[in-house]
């Protein structure tokens, strides 16, 4: 009896252990390949409980989800030879187990390397404008090149290509930087140019206008004043207008030389012609204004006395000096001689030299009284 419950037992373990060794679990995103004896089944076992023979089946999962992969940095020379480093993630699944598990080792590795080739491929067929701007061409013509030689024979479909970061050297960096400064300044001028066109034209048509009507300039100066008295601290100069210096110029002064009148009578005569001009301006003609007649210079007879000053007269000598040589008859008198008592007065003198020429006079007479006394 004790022989044939340790037998029963043994039976027992080894169905358990041969149950154990034949039941397999696939999750819902895998599917199984089952290898008997070395050789691959045709059909891969679905998701769920499944059986294997527990001596000579062997069981192999394979992840059918998307597996994005980082593919590392890559260094090339674009068409235009310009070097550049670019990195890129590529998004791809297993669409046949069976492939994917004979035709290649190991497919993640084998996707890894074929990414890292097309990148550097597609890094020296584009230019680095494209590069930059043209990403979505760029990636879709990268994932042909990875998928072409991954889908047939390994089973492996590129779902989707992405360049993460396309990095430029630091002086290629500053030289596209003083570029698209150099743009901006360029746009900003010609925007400035238009505006000041457009403004120059209105500024033309506005100046038309004001040349055809007086009143609106009239008015701009008004505008202009008011703008400017409302500033505090603020002194406003006001032009005077030119009608008024055109009225002006009708009356010039007398030329050099000429008798003037006093400074009273200028005076009234300024405020005179003021007035005629601002009447002039609003329209009304006033009488005409008479200038006041300058008084006459009197005539300054030959006898008048003169006081004698202390000293010498004139043609005397001071004592300890020789007397002043007499002129030769009929000879130039000498410098600084007068003339005679009855000698006529050029015509138009002034009131200075008149007064020179009496005082000259009375000295000599005074001169003769001395010698003859």
């Amino acid at each position: 009896m004790e022989a044939l419950l340790v037998i029963v037992v043994v039976l027992i373990v080894a169905g358990l252990i041969t149950v154990g060794r034949s039941i397999r679990v696939v999750q819902q995103y895998e599917q199984g390949i089952v290898f008997r004896f070395g050789r691959v089944l045709p059909a891969p076992r679905g998701a769920g409980l499944t059986l294997i023979r527990p001596f000579g089946d062997r069981m192999q999962k394979v992840n059918m989800q998307i597996i994005a992969m980082a593919v590392p940095a890559q260094e090339g020379i674009t068409k235009d030879n310009v070097s550049v480093r670019v990195d890129a993630v590529v998004y791809f699944r297993v669409v046949d187990p069976i492939k994917a598990t004979i035709n290649v080792q190991n497919y993640l590795f084998a996707v890894s390397q074929q990414a890292q080739t097309s990148l550097r491929s597609i890094i020296g067929q584009s230019e680095m404008d494209q590069l930059l701007a043209e990403r979505d061409t760029v990636n879709r013509e990268l994932r042909r090149i990875i998928d072409e030689p991954t889908e047939g024979p390994w089973g492996i479909r590129v779902e989707r290509v992405e360049i993460k970061d396309v990095s430029l050297p630091e002086g290629m960096k500053r030289s596209m930087s003083r570029q698209a400064e150099a743009e901006r300044e360029r746009r900003a001028r010609i925007i400035t140019a238009d505006g000041e066109y457009q403004a120059s034209k209105r500024l033309a048509a506005a100046a038309n206008v004001m040349a055809r009507d007086p009143a609106a300039l009239q008015l701009r100066l008004l505008q202009t004043v008011v703008e400017v008295a409302g500033e505090r601290n603020s002194t406003l100069v006001m032009p005077i207008p030119v009608e008024l210096l055109r009225f002006f110029d009708k009356f010039t002064p007398p030329t050099a030389g000429a008798p003037s009148a006093d400074s009273a009578s200028m005076a009234d005569f300024g405020d005179a012609e003021v007035a005629k001009a601002e009447a002039e301006i609003s329209g009304d003609r006033p009488a005409e204004i008479e200038i006041p007649a300058v008084a006459p210079i009197p005539e300054i007879s030959g006898d008048v006395a003169v006081p004698r000053l202390p000293g010498p007269g004139l043609g005397e000598s001071a004592p300890g000096e020789p007397a002043p040589a007499e002129p030769a008859a009929g000879g130039t008198p000498l410098p600084g001689a007068l003339s005679e008592p009855g000698a006529s007065e050029p015509a138009g003198t002034d009131v200075a030299a008149g007064q020179g020429g009496s005082q000259g006079r009375a000295g000599k007479d005074g001169a003769s009284g001395e010698t003859g006394g």
